[in-house]
Protein backbone atom coordinates (compact mmCIF):
# COMPACT_ATOMS: atom_id res chain seq x y z
CA UNK A 1 0.00 0.00 0.00
CA UNK A 2 1.26 3.28 -1.09
CA UNK A 3 0.51 6.35 1.93
CA UNK A 4 1.40 9.68 0.84
CA UNK A 5 2.68 12.41 3.58
CA UNK A 6 -0.55 14.50 4.79
CA UNK A 7 1.56 17.60 4.80
CA UNK A 8 2.96 16.98 0.58
CA UNK A 9 -0.18 15.33 -0.93
CA UNK A 10 -1.99 18.63 0.86
CA UNK A 11 0.28 21.09 -0.73
CA UNK A 12 0.60 19.31 -3.95
CA UNK A 13 -2.88 19.77 -4.24
CA UNK A 14 -3.27 23.31 -2.80
CA UNK A 15 -0.43 24.49 -5.63
CA UNK A 16 -2.78 22.61 -8.83
CA UNK A 17 -5.53 23.85 -7.18
CA UNK A 18 -4.24 27.70 -7.41
CA UNK A 19 -1.61 27.34 -10.14
CA UNK A 20 -4.15 28.51 -12.84
CA UNK A 21 -4.34 31.69 -11.21
CA UNK A 22 -0.83 31.78 -12.46
CA UNK A 23 -0.05 34.33 -14.98
CA UNK A 24 2.42 33.36 -17.32
CA UNK A 25 4.20 35.73 -20.24
CA UNK A 26 6.93 33.48 -22.33
CA UNK A 27 8.47 34.67 -25.12
CA UNK A 28 5.29 33.97 -27.42
CA UNK A 29 2.55 34.30 -25.10
CA UNK A 30 0.16 36.58 -23.76
CA UNK A 31 -2.07 35.12 -21.08
CA UNK A 32 -4.40 36.61 -19.14
CA UNK A 33 -6.09 36.20 -16.02
CA UNK A 34 -9.20 37.59 -14.27
CA UNK A 35 -9.18 37.72 -10.83
CA UNK A 36 -12.42 36.21 -9.37
CA UNK A 37 -11.98 36.51 -5.80
CA UNK A 38 -14.79 38.35 -3.48
CA UNK A 39 -13.80 41.92 -3.26
CA UNK A 40 -15.47 41.87 0.69
CA UNK A 41 -12.61 39.81 1.73
CA UNK A 42 -8.95 41.18 2.76
CA UNK A 43 -6.54 42.28 -0.14
CA UNK A 44 -3.80 39.82 -0.58
CA UNK A 45 -0.37 40.50 -2.44
CA UNK A 46 1.00 38.27 -4.44
CA UNK A 47 4.16 38.18 -1.91
CA UNK A 48 1.71 36.93 0.35
CA UNK A 49 0.20 34.20 -1.76
CA UNK A 50 3.73 32.22 -1.61
CA UNK A 51 2.00 28.67 -2.20
CA UNK A 52 1.29 30.15 -5.51
CA UNK A 53 5.11 30.75 -6.33
CA UNK A 54 7.52 28.77 -3.73
CA UNK A 55 7.50 26.00 -6.37
CA UNK A 56 9.22 27.83 -9.08
CA UNK A 57 12.24 28.65 -6.43
CA UNK A 58 13.02 25.24 -4.66
CA UNK A 59 15.76 24.42 -5.74
CA UNK A 60 17.05 27.66 -7.50
CA UNK A 61 19.36 30.35 -6.82
CA UNK A 62 17.27 33.14 -6.88
CA UNK A 63 17.83 37.09 -6.70
CA UNK A 64 15.32 39.39 -5.44
CA UNK A 65 14.67 42.71 -6.47
CA UNK A 66 13.39 44.60 -3.55
CA UNK A 67 13.30 47.12 -1.06
CA UNK A 68 11.38 48.43 2.13
CA UNK A 69 7.93 47.81 0.56
CA UNK A 70 8.94 44.23 -0.23
CA UNK A 71 6.83 43.15 2.73
CA UNK A 72 4.70 40.23 3.17
CA UNK A 73 1.45 40.48 6.10
CA UNK A 74 1.93 37.74 8.12
CA UNK A 75 -1.47 38.26 10.07
CA UNK A 76 -4.28 40.21 8.91
CA UNK A 77 -7.36 40.71 11.15
CA UNK A 78 -10.37 43.44 10.22
CA UNK A 79 -10.94 46.22 12.40
CA UNK A 80 -14.37 48.00 10.99
CA UNK A 81 -12.54 49.41 8.30
CA UNK A 82 -9.24 48.97 8.93
CA UNK A 83 -6.94 45.52 8.20
CA UNK A 84 -4.43 45.23 11.05
CA UNK A 85 -1.54 43.35 9.96
CA UNK A 86 2.39 42.71 11.05
CA UNK A 87 4.49 41.91 8.62
CA UNK A 88 7.80 40.06 7.42
CA UNK A 89 10.04 41.40 4.80
CA UNK A 90 10.06 39.01 1.88
CA UNK A 91 13.66 38.17 2.10
CA UNK A 92 13.31 36.94 5.31
CA UNK A 93 10.51 35.05 4.92
CA UNK A 94 12.07 33.19 1.84
CA UNK A 95 14.84 32.20 4.17
CA UNK A 96 12.78 30.48 6.41
CA UNK A 97 11.65 28.76 3.70
CA UNK A 98 14.65 27.36 2.87
CA UNK A 99 15.07 29.65 -0.66
CA UNK A 100 18.54 30.16 -1.77
CA UNK A 101 18.71 33.92 -2.35
CA UNK A 102 22.47 35.09 -3.55
CA UNK A 103 21.82 38.72 -3.66
CA UNK A 104 19.48 41.84 -3.47
CA UNK A 105 18.93 44.47 -6.31
CA UNK A 106 18.04 47.26 -4.65
CA UNK A 107 16.51 50.83 -6.61
CA UNK A 108 16.01 54.25 -5.96
CA UNK A 109 16.07 55.06 -2.35
CA UNK A 110 17.73 51.62 -1.59
CA UNK A 111 16.52 48.20 0.21
CA UNK A 112 15.59 49.60 3.61
CA UNK A 113 14.27 52.93 1.65
CA UNK A 114 16.15 55.53 3.08
CA UNK A 115 18.05 56.89 0.40
CA UNK A 116 16.65 60.79 -1.20
CA UNK A 117 14.74 61.26 -4.52
CA UNK A 118 17.90 60.83 -6.99
CA UNK A 119 20.72 60.11 -4.35
CA UNK A 120 23.03 57.62 -5.79
CA UNK A 121 22.52 54.26 -3.54
CA UNK A 122 25.67 52.15 -3.01
CA UNK A 123 25.94 48.51 -3.51
CA UNK A 124 27.03 46.76 -0.22
CA UNK A 125 25.44 44.14 2.41
CA UNK A 126 22.02 44.00 3.98
CA UNK A 127 23.62 43.62 7.88
CA UNK A 128 20.55 41.42 8.91
CA UNK A 129 21.04 39.15 6.36
CA UNK A 130 24.15 39.09 5.43
CA UNK A 131 23.63 39.29 1.91
CA UNK A 132 25.28 40.91 -1.21
CA UNK A 133 22.95 44.23 -2.07
CA UNK A 134 23.21 45.70 -5.71
CA UNK A 135 22.29 49.08 -6.59
CA UNK A 136 20.25 49.19 -9.52
CA UNK A 137 20.03 53.12 -9.94
CA UNK A 138 22.67 55.45 -10.85
CA UNK A 139 25.01 54.10 -13.22
CA UNK A 140 24.18 50.62 -12.36
CA UNK A 141 20.30 50.91 -13.86
CA UNK A 142 19.99 47.46 -15.69
CA UNK A 143 21.73 44.37 -13.94
CA UNK A 144 25.31 43.10 -15.77
CA UNK A 145 25.60 40.00 -16.84
CA UNK A 146 28.09 39.00 -14.32
CA UNK A 147 25.57 40.33 -11.66
CA UNK A 148 23.20 37.73 -12.56
CA UNK A 149 25.74 35.08 -13.24
CA UNK A 150 24.85 31.91 -11.18
CA UNK A 151 21.29 33.22 -10.75
CA UNK A 152 18.12 30.84 -12.15
CA UNK A 153 15.43 33.60 -11.42
CA UNK A 154 14.67 37.18 -10.18
CA UNK A 155 11.86 37.97 -8.00
CA UNK A 156 10.53 41.30 -8.29
CA UNK A 157 8.35 42.89 -5.17
CA UNK A 158 7.90 46.72 -5.12
CA UNK A 159 5.06 48.73 -4.72
CA UNK A 160 4.33 50.71 -7.16
CA UNK A 161 1.67 54.24 -7.42
CA UNK A 162 1.15 54.17 -10.85
CA UNK A 163 2.61 57.40 -11.87
CA UNK A 164 5.03 57.22 -15.10
CA UNK A 165 7.72 59.06 -13.20
CA UNK A 166 7.67 57.17 -10.49
CA UNK A 167 11.00 54.83 -11.37
CA UNK A 168 10.13 51.37 -10.60
CA UNK A 169 8.80 50.76 -13.54
CA UNK A 170 11.64 51.64 -14.90
CA UNK A 171 13.86 49.43 -12.68
CA UNK A 172 11.01 46.70 -14.09
CA UNK A 173 11.98 47.27 -17.44
CA UNK A 174 15.69 47.04 -17.01
CA UNK A 175 15.64 43.98 -14.85
CA UNK A 176 13.05 41.87 -17.58
CA UNK A 177 15.55 43.02 -20.33
CA UNK A 178 18.75 41.83 -18.70
CA UNK A 179 17.18 38.56 -17.79
CA UNK A 180 15.77 38.48 -21.14
CA UNK A 181 19.11 38.68 -22.45
CA UNK A 182 20.50 35.69 -20.44
CA UNK A 183 17.35 33.68 -20.37
CA UNK A 184 16.46 34.02 -17.04
CA UNK A 185 12.98 33.78 -15.70
CA UNK A 186 11.66 36.82 -13.46
CA UNK A 187 8.38 36.43 -10.97
CA UNK A 188 6.83 39.68 -10.62
CA UNK A 189 4.95 39.48 -7.22
CA UNK A 190 2.13 41.71 -8.30
CA UNK A 191 0.94 44.88 -5.84
CA UNK A 192 -2.47 47.22 -5.58
CA UNK A 193 -1.64 50.19 -7.30
CA UNK A 194 -3.34 53.06 -5.11
CA UNK A 195 -4.14 55.40 -8.16
CA UNK A 196 -5.33 52.46 -10.56
CA UNK A 197 -8.68 53.52 -10.62
CA UNK A 198 -8.20 56.04 -13.61
CA UNK A 199 -6.24 56.97 -16.80
CA UNK A 200 -5.44 60.32 -17.32
CA UNK A 201 -2.55 63.01 -18.65
CA UNK A 202 -0.18 63.52 -21.87
CA UNK A 203 1.39 60.35 -23.57
CA UNK A 204 4.84 60.27 -23.60
CA UNK A 205 6.78 61.34 -26.76
CA UNK A 206 9.56 58.53 -27.09
CA UNK A 207 11.99 61.36 -28.30
CA UNK A 208 11.41 62.75 -24.57
CA UNK A 209 12.18 59.29 -23.18
CA UNK A 210 14.72 58.96 -19.91
CA UNK A 211 14.19 56.54 -16.65
CA UNK A 212 11.47 59.09 -15.44
CA UNK A 213 9.64 58.05 -18.78
CA UNK A 214 10.41 55.08 -20.77
CA UNK A 215 7.18 54.20 -22.41
CA UNK A 216 4.57 55.51 -24.70
CA UNK A 217 1.71 55.57 -21.99
CA UNK A 218 -0.28 58.54 -20.12
CA UNK A 219 0.92 60.03 -16.30
CA UNK A 220 -1.00 57.60 -14.91
CA UNK A 221 -1.86 54.89 -16.35
CA UNK A 222 -4.22 52.44 -14.41
CA UNK A 223 -2.63 49.32 -14.37
CA UNK A 224 -0.80 46.82 -11.12
CA UNK A 225 2.92 46.69 -11.95
CA UNK A 226 2.36 43.16 -12.76
CA UNK A 227 0.06 44.25 -15.52
CA UNK A 228 2.18 46.52 -16.48
CA UNK A 229 5.70 44.07 -17.02
CA UNK A 230 2.79 41.86 -19.38
CA UNK A 231 2.63 45.38 -21.25
CA UNK A 232 6.28 45.72 -21.70
CA UNK A 233 6.60 42.41 -22.52
CA UNK A 234 4.00 41.59 -25.16
CA UNK A 235 4.26 45.37 -27.17
CA UNK A 236 8.38 44.43 -27.39
CA UNK A 237 9.22 47.33 -25.81
CA UNK A 238 12.57 45.69 -24.30
CA UNK A 239 15.72 46.19 -26.84
CA UNK A 240 15.69 44.60 -29.87
CA UNK A 241 11.70 43.67 -29.20
CA UNK A 242 13.28 40.74 -27.14
CA UNK A 243 10.97 38.84 -24.35
CA UNK A 244 11.27 38.15 -20.94
CA UNK A 245 9.93 34.57 -19.15
CA UNK A 246 7.85 36.19 -17.34
CA UNK A 247 5.28 35.05 -14.48
CA UNK A 248 2.71 37.75 -12.37
CA UNK A 249 1.61 36.31 -9.17
CA UNK A 250 -1.62 37.82 -8.73
CA UNK A 251 -3.36 39.35 -6.11
CA UNK A 252 -5.86 38.14 -4.53
CA UNK A 253 -9.57 39.61 -3.14
CA UNK A 254 -8.64 43.10 -5.84
CA UNK A 255 -10.29 44.81 -8.61
CA UNK A 256 -9.27 48.66 -10.10
CA UNK A 257 -11.72 50.26 -8.17
CA UNK A 258 -10.62 49.04 -4.90
CA UNK A 259 -9.51 51.43 -2.65
CA UNK A 260 -6.28 50.28 -0.78
CA UNK A 261 -4.00 52.29 1.76
CA UNK A 262 -0.74 51.56 1.86
CA UNK A 263 0.98 50.01 5.21
CA UNK A 264 3.94 50.99 4.17
CA UNK A 265 5.41 54.14 2.78
CA UNK A 266 6.93 53.34 -0.70
CA UNK A 267 9.55 55.96 -0.49
CA UNK A 268 10.44 58.70 1.90
CA UNK A 269 8.54 61.52 0.39
CA UNK A 270 5.48 59.64 -0.26
CA UNK A 271 4.25 59.38 3.80
CA UNK A 272 0.75 58.50 3.25
CA UNK A 273 -2.39 58.54 1.42
CA UNK A 274 -3.03 62.12 1.02
CA UNK A 275 0.45 62.18 -0.98
CA UNK A 276 0.30 59.37 -3.03
CA UNK A 277 -3.33 60.62 -4.80
CA UNK A 278 -1.60 63.92 -5.18
CA UNK A 279 1.51 62.79 -6.49
CA UNK A 280 0.70 62.55 -10.22
CA UNK A 281 -0.43 66.23 -9.99
CA UNK A 282 2.74 67.83 -7.81
CA UNK A 283 5.03 66.17 -9.30
CA UNK A 284 5.23 68.50 -12.23
CA UNK A 285 6.61 71.04 -9.53
CA UNK A 286 9.80 68.97 -9.67
CA UNK A 287 10.36 70.40 -12.96
CA UNK A 288 9.57 74.19 -11.80
CA UNK A 289 11.11 76.55 -9.52
CA UNK A 290 8.16 75.44 -7.04
CA UNK A 291 8.73 73.17 -4.17
CA UNK A 292 6.29 70.04 -3.69
CA UNK A 293 6.84 70.02 0.17
CA UNK A 294 9.95 67.72 -0.10
CA UNK A 295 11.93 69.12 3.70
CA UNK A 296 8.56 68.81 5.42
CA UNK A 297 6.52 66.89 6.92
CA UNK A 298 3.94 67.27 3.95
CA UNK A 299 5.51 66.48 1.08
CA UNK A 300 3.21 66.11 -2.10
CA UNK A 301 0.53 67.52 -0.25
CA UNK A 302 1.39 71.22 0.11
CA UNK A 303 3.22 73.45 -2.81
CA UNK A 304 4.76 76.55 -2.39
CA UNK A 305 7.65 79.18 -3.72
CA UNK A 306 9.48 82.18 -2.82
CA UNK A 307 8.08 83.75 -5.98
CA UNK A 308 4.84 83.06 -5.29
CA UNK A 309 1.62 85.58 -3.80
CA UNK A 310 2.11 85.91 -0.06
CA UNK A 311 -1.00 84.22 1.18
CA UNK A 312 -2.22 82.44 4.65
CA UNK A 313 -0.25 79.49 4.08
CA UNK A 314 3.68 79.21 4.28
CA UNK A 315 6.55 77.02 4.86
CA UNK A 316 10.07 76.52 5.03
CA UNK A 317 11.60 73.62 3.44
CA UNK A 318 14.55 72.20 5.89
CA UNK A 319 16.94 69.14 5.02
CA UNK A 320 15.34 65.43 6.42
CA UNK A 321 15.39 61.57 5.93
CA UNK A 322 13.53 62.52 2.35
CA UNK A 323 15.56 65.59 1.32
CA UNK A 324 18.99 66.27 2.54
CA UNK A 325 19.41 69.09 -0.14
CA UNK A 326 15.35 70.33 -0.72
CA UNK A 327 14.36 73.51 -2.60
CA UNK A 328 14.59 76.66 -1.13
CA UNK A 329 16.36 75.08 1.90
CA UNK A 330 15.51 77.75 4.78
CA UNK A 331 13.45 80.30 2.82
CA UNK A 332 9.82 81.07 3.25
CA UNK A 333 7.49 79.46 0.54
CA UNK A 334 4.15 80.74 0.02
CA UNK A 335 1.92 78.16 -1.88
CA UNK A 336 -1.12 75.81 -0.77
CA UNK A 337 -1.95 73.22 1.65
CA UNK A 338 -4.47 70.79 0.16
CA UNK A 339 -4.18 68.21 2.73
CA UNK A 340 -7.98 68.35 2.86
CA UNK A 341 -8.95 68.43 -0.75
CA UNK A 342 -11.62 66.26 -1.74
CA UNK A 343 -9.64 62.93 -3.63
CA UNK A 344 -10.72 63.03 -7.85
CA UNK A 345 -10.22 60.62 -10.33
CA UNK A 346 -8.43 62.57 -12.92
CA UNK A 347 -4.96 64.36 -12.71
CA UNK A 348 -5.19 68.32 -11.75
CA UNK A 349 -3.38 70.52 -13.66
CA UNK A 350 -5.12 73.68 -11.70
CA UNK A 351 -2.43 73.96 -8.81
CA UNK A 352 0.52 74.14 -11.50
CA UNK A 353 -1.49 76.62 -14.14
CA UNK A 354 -2.21 78.75 -10.65
CA UNK A 355 1.39 78.70 -9.55
CA UNK A 356 2.77 79.80 -13.06
CA UNK A 357 0.70 82.18 -13.32
CA UNK A 358 1.70 83.93 -9.96
CA UNK A 359 5.41 83.15 -10.80
CA UNK A 360 7.61 86.76 -9.64
CA UNK A 361 10.98 84.84 -10.59
CA UNK A 362 12.34 85.18 -14.27
CA UNK A 363 11.51 81.05 -15.13
CA UNK A 364 9.75 79.21 -13.74
CA UNK A 365 10.04 75.68 -15.73
CA UNK A 366 13.21 73.89 -16.04
CA UNK A 367 14.98 71.33 -18.05
CA UNK A 368 13.00 68.33 -16.26
CA UNK A 369 9.73 69.65 -16.74
CA UNK A 370 9.78 68.19 -20.07
CA UNK A 371 10.97 65.08 -18.90
CA UNK A 372 8.10 64.52 -16.35
CA UNK A 373 5.42 65.60 -18.72
CA UNK A 374 6.85 63.18 -21.63
CA UNK A 375 6.69 66.39 -24.16
CA UNK A 376 7.39 69.69 -24.57
CA UNK A 377 3.92 70.28 -25.29
CA UNK A 378 2.84 70.82 -21.87
CA UNK A 379 4.60 73.62 -20.95
CA UNK A 380 4.04 75.72 -24.06
CA UNK A 381 0.23 75.32 -23.75
CA UNK A 382 0.83 76.76 -20.51
CA UNK A 383 2.84 79.09 -21.18
CA UNK A 384 0.20 80.17 -23.97
CA UNK A 385 -2.31 80.52 -21.47
CA UNK A 386 -4.29 77.78 -22.54
CA UNK A 387 -7.09 76.64 -20.23
CA UNK A 388 -7.01 73.32 -18.22
CA UNK A 389 -10.26 71.95 -20.06
CA UNK A 390 -8.69 72.88 -23.78
CA UNK A 391 -5.54 71.30 -22.67
CA UNK A 392 -7.04 67.55 -21.95
CA UNK A 393 -8.72 67.45 -25.06
CA UNK A 394 -4.92 67.28 -26.50
CA UNK A 395 -4.66 64.07 -25.24
CA UNK A 396 -7.73 62.54 -25.85
CA UNK A 397 -6.96 60.60 -28.84
CA UNK A 398 -3.73 59.47 -27.63
CA UNK A 399 -5.78 58.55 -23.83
CA UNK A 400 -7.66 56.36 -26.43
CA UNK A 401 -5.29 54.25 -28.15
CA UNK A 402 -3.68 53.67 -25.01
CA UNK A 403 -6.56 52.19 -22.98
CA UNK A 404 -6.49 50.12 -26.15
CA UNK A 405 -2.98 48.71 -25.48
CA UNK A 406 -3.67 47.80 -21.84
CA UNK A 407 -7.15 46.64 -22.01
CA UNK A 408 -5.00 43.25 -23.75
CA UNK A 409 -3.33 42.86 -20.51
CA UNK A 410 -5.52 43.40 -17.44
CA UNK A 411 -5.31 41.02 -14.82
CA UNK A 412 -8.01 42.43 -13.22
CA UNK A 413 -11.86 44.10 -13.53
Amino acid sequence: MIYFKPFKSTYLFLLLALNFQLISCGQNSKVISKNTDQENQIIKTGAARTLLYLNFLKGKNVAVVGNQTSMIAKRQTRSGTHVVSSFSHLVDSLLLLDITIKKVFAPEHGFRGKADAGEIVKDGFDTKTGLSIVSLYGKNKKPSAAQLSGIDVVVFDIQDVGARFYTYISSLHYVMEACAELGIQVIVLDRPNPNGHYIDGPVLELEHKSFVGMHKVPVVYGMTIGEYGQMINGEKWLKNGIQCDLKVIPIGNYTHRTTYSLPIMPSPNLPNDKSIHLYPSLCFFEGTNVSAGRGTDKQFQIYGSPFLHASGFSFIPQPNNGAKFPKHQNKICFGEDLRFVENTSQLDLSYLIKAYKQNTAKEFFNNFFTKLAGTKKLQQQIEQGISEEEIRKTWELDLITFKQIREQYLMYE
